[in-house]
């Protein structure tokens, strides 16, 4: 996930917040906080401690209507002069003293081929494929990945250089070092376990996973649409309390990775897995709530997400979808400031959720009828951002009510 891990609150409420922050070692010291236009304040988390937040506690220590969110910031937060030797630094060192060890000198060009972001999944380390590009470091070999893993505490490290096009969205990841590519990964006090080589871990979705985990599923039945190795199904399972979820996933490594989450949580015996494609899912009248994680669309199955719920009480339908706002021409306004444009394009983005938004009520509510013969009324109970992936193309969730009328 691009950006910087930022609690947004408001600025009234800012300093107490970054008070209980930093009393949990949450807080990323080596960063400012960040002052928005619209009043708020953006706190820096560190990456490691997004997915232990307790949101639900932190939002009850500002008034109800105030702004507590968990965002990812794609503005500059300027790191404190007084910053200390950090992981990275260390890293730097460690190899500039391998290469010359090796009779090669350490220059700018090096320097910045090093890794600077990475992801931890327990003792692994997962770099991206924009490091270690140039030659030279070919001729370390195996020094290199002892030299790194050292330099960044680690015991095995991994490399993933894109996403797979077969379909199941898999990782293309090779094992630097370390025998085994299987890791553990804590979430909101979920236990993940998956091979890294096989299958993803997203954590951009976490303020998605912890509004899910505040739901109250008691005596619910939930399908999960998109379950990879659970998410989502998780979070339904062992914080939402659903009584049983139908988890379906085509990917065989993620429905084995699920299979194991189910066991590790102990939450196995409420849960159905459907291994194979959604499309022909043998399932119909059983949900009070569908899930329908996929992006950019999870349109292809809105008619499954419809003959699942429940004919005679209905349900609600969790859509996500990556909604693109279309660009706005400032141009030709020369004198408008920043902070104004910034204003204005977060209120223009919210429109365009919005028309998406009725759109889709519309069209769920034709699909209901088509497939029950009888009416329904639908309900937009709330739209939620997830993360955006550009200036104007936003993860988004929407929470659709639909009830037999």
């Amino acid at each position: 996930m691009d950006g910087v891990p930022c609690l947004r609150v408001p600025q009234c409420h800012a300093q107490q917040l970054r008070k209980r922050l930093q009393a949990q070692a949450a807080l990323d010291l080596s960063l400012c906080l960040l002052k928005e236009s619209d009043g708020t304040v953006l706190l820096p988390i560190l990456h490691s401690c997004v997915s232990q937040l307790d949101l639900q506690f932190l939002r009850a220590m500002v008034a109800s209507e105030s702004t507590c969110e968990i965002v990812w910031s794609q503005s500059s937060l300027h790191a404190k002069k007084e910053r200390g030797r950090t992981s990275g630094d260390k890293l730097e060192k460690i190899l500039q003293q391998l290469l010359e060890s090796n009779g090669e000198r350490w220059t700018e060009e090096l320097r910045r081929d090093i890794p600077h972001n990475f992801q931890w999944h327990g003792d692994l380390v997962l770099l991206g494929d924009n490091c270690f590009s140039l030659p030279l470091w070919q001729k370390m070999n195996q020094q290199l990945w002892i030299a790194v893993a050292r330099g960044l505490g680690a015991k095995r490290l991994a490399r993933m250089s894109r996403i797979s096009t077969d379909g199941f969205r898999s990782p293309v990841v090779t094992m630097l070092l370390g025998k085994h590519s299987w890791v553990k990964h804590v979430d909101n006090g979920i236990r993940y376990e998956f091979d890294v080589t096989k299958c993803m871990f997203s954590a951009g979705n976490i303020t998605e996973k912890l509004r899910v985990a505040g739901f109250d599923c008691r005596g619910e039945t939930v399908v999960d649409l998109f379950a990879g190795i659970g998410y989502f199904t998780l979070p339904y399972l062992v914080h939402a309390r659903a009584t049983h979820v139908h988890a379906c996933e085509w990917n065989p490594d993620a429905v084995e990775a699920l299979q194991k989450n189910l066991v590790a949580n102990g939450v196995f015996d409420r849960c159905t897995i459907h291994p194979g494609d959604n499309q022909q899912l043998q399932l119909c009248d059983v949900a009070d709530r569908v899930n329908l994680g996929l992006i950019p669309s999870s349109e292809d199955s809105w008619p499954i997400a419809c003959r699942l719920l429940k004919k005679t009480t209905g349900g609600i339908l969790h859509i996500h979808q990556n909604v693109t706002s279309p660009l706005s021409n400032t141009a030709a306004i020369p004198a408008i400031s920043d902070a104004t444009q910034r204003v204005s394009g977060k209120k223009a983005d919210r429109e365009v959720w919005q028309a998406w938004a009725d759109d889709t009520a519309n069209r769920i509510t034709s699909l209901l009828k088509d497939i029950t013969g009888a009416s329904w009324m639908t309900n937009i109970q709330h739209i939620e951002c997830v993360k955006s992936y550009a200036p104007h193309i936003h993860h988004v969730v929407l929470d659709l009510e639909c009830r037999p009328s």
